[in-house]
Order: structure tokens, then sequence, then C-alpha cells
């Protein structure tokens, strides 16, 4: 019979630290990799893959970690789910296993697994795979948000993902003068859930629907900066903005320099 653990319903969309879903049946281990964890990260806990299934479709996780034997769902089935939903592909998972062949190294990695440790494991080791990963998917999302030139495919990790942000770009930029764009809108041309569609931008950027919109009002004002065919207060009507001064205080505030700073330097490249 498969033992249920509660889940708490709080969500953590807001919250400063790293969310980490940890998956095994051993209660003993999720405690003690909890407890290890949780100094740095908020961490979830399951007792196999079924179970953390259902809590990635309530809260929005940034990595996971699961042991490859348990009940119900092992951790290579988890990893294959995960990897190949439209949802929750982007998420990294780390698979820990007794299992010392290489070949189960190589079906974990063939499932999608982005790193793999040995049972036993030291816990400055584990630590050491959770940070580097997180720090790698961070470096990316922040290079994405504050430059203006750089695509969306710079955050994605999936070619589901890329399809997904290549859909998203084109429909905010086909409506980009409309003022009144938002995550009601977006969510109506995506023939998503709002829900849904939050989960999947905030997990990909760490922005979002609204910040992701204005972001793409920027980066579009920015392509036409670049190309000088434009003043600055055509450009701003042109990506929806109603006032200049308001797109000019953006602007700014997102990339670190004004429009008019932004053409000189451009310019003197």
């Amino acid at each position: 019979m498969e033992k249920t653990i509660s889940v708490s319903p709080k969500r953590y969309d807001s919250v400063d630290k790293a969310v980490i879903l940890l998956v095994d049946d051993n209660k003993d281990v999720l405690a003690f990799v909890s407890d290890d964890l949780s100094e740095k990260y908020i961490v979830l806990n399951a007792r196999n893959g079924k179970q953390a299934l259902k809590i990635l479709k309530e809260q929005i996780v940034q990595l996971v970690i699961s042991d490859v034997m348990m009940p119900v769902m092992d951790g290579f089935e988890l990893c294959r789910t995960i990897k190949e939903s439209f949802e929750h592909g982007h998420i990294p998972v780390i698979l820990l296993t007794a299992k010392d062949t290489l070949q189960s190294k190589i079906e974990g990695l063939e499932l999608g697994a982005d790193a793999y440790v040995e049972k036993p494991f030291s816990p400055e080791h584990l630590q050491a795979q959770v940070a580097s990963l997180l720090k790698n998917r961070n470096k990316t999302k922040h290079y994405f948000s504050n430059s203006p030139l750089a695509y969306k495919k710079t955050i994605a990790y999936s070619k589901s993902d890329e399809l997904f942000l290549e859909k998203l770009n084109g429909v905010i930029l086909k409506n980009l003068n409309n003022t009144d764009l938002d995550v009601g809108h977006l969510a109506g041309m995506m023939n998503m859930s709002r829900p849904t569609l939050y989960r999947k931008i905030k997990s990909i950027s760490d922005l979002t629907p609204n910040e992701l919109i204005n972001l793409a009002r920027l980066k579009k004002s920015a392509e036409l900066l670049n190309e000088g065919c434009l003043k600055i207060y055509e450009i701003s009507e042109l990506v929806g903005y109603s006032s200049q001064t308001h797109f000019g205080r953006n602007f700014l505030k997102q990339f670190g320099m004004s429009p008019s700073d932004y053409i000189i330097a451009q310019t003197s490249q």
C-alpha cells in the first residue's frame, strides 16, 4: 500500500530561496538530506515519483533530487516524465543511486538527468552539485533579463521550451502596441490556463508573465534604437508605452542606461 505524505498548501512563488524537491522512499534519507539543504533552500519531500509529480503540479520547483530505487514510480521513470513534460522539462534533475554500474549511469543520463550522485555520498558533494546547477541557470536568466539584445532561446533548456518561447514571443510582439496586454490576454492567445502559463514562464525565466511582457517591449525597443531609424518617442509608442518618460524610466531600470545613452553606446562600438 502506498504511503502518503503531507504536502503543505503553502506556495513558494515569491520567496528568495530556491525550492528543491527531494524524492526518496527512505524517511531517514529524506530527513538527513532535507536538514542538510534546508539552511540554503526550501526543501519539499516526496516518497516516490507519483507523489513528486503531484507536488510539481502545485509548486514552482527549481531542482529535483531523486533516488532511483523507489516503489510506485522509480527515479528513472520520474526523470523521464519530468524531462518529457512541457510544463516541467526545464527543471534540472539529480539522480541518487546505490547502483554503481556504468549502465545505470548511462540510463539516467539518456533520460535527461543533469547529474548523477552515487550512494553513499558526502553532503558536501551533493551541495556542490545543487549549487552548480542552480548557479548556471541563474546566470543564464540574469543575462537574458539584463542584456537588451539577448533572445528568449537563451533560457530554453529543451526543444519544447524553445518552441514555447518562440510562440510566446510571437504573440507578444504581435500585440506589442496594446497597452492593456496582460497575462489574461496572453493565456487566451496561447490557449493555456493562467496558472499553467504563469508557472511555465516563472520557472523558465524567473519572471512573472507581466514582467516578461514588459521585458519584451524593452528588448524590441532596443532593437529599434539600434537600427536608428525612429525617434525615441516613436519607439516608445510602437512598443506599447503611452508615455516616453515612463518608457525611459523602465529602460533605465532594466538595462542600466537611458535610451539615449544606449544609442550612444551602440554607435560608438
